[in-house]
């Protein structure tokens, strides 16, 4: 039995197996766009976590406060 899939990037047919050098792609134009998009973050892996935004904001003004000791510590030197 022979497996095709469709090529993520453009929905050519591709044959899956080990002659296939850039499965599930048809070639390597279609891998190299597709690795672009994720370079791009136009995919991404969705998180469902809940966001606390009261601790966002509170980890916000700690992280701002540290850059600013920074800063400071740096113009004293």
């Amino acid at each position: 039995m022979v497996t095709k899939v469709n090529c993520p990037t453009c929905d050519t047919v591709v044959v899956w197996s080990a002659e296939s050098e850039f499965r599930p792609f048809c070639c390597k134009r279609c891998k190299l766009i597709d690795l672009g998009d994720w370079a791009a973050e136009n995919h991404r892996i969705p998180d469902k976590s809940p966001i606390d935004a009261a601790l966002s904001e509170q980890y916000l003004d700690e992280l701002e406060q540290e850059f600013i000791a920074q800063d400071n510590d740096f113009f004293k030197s």
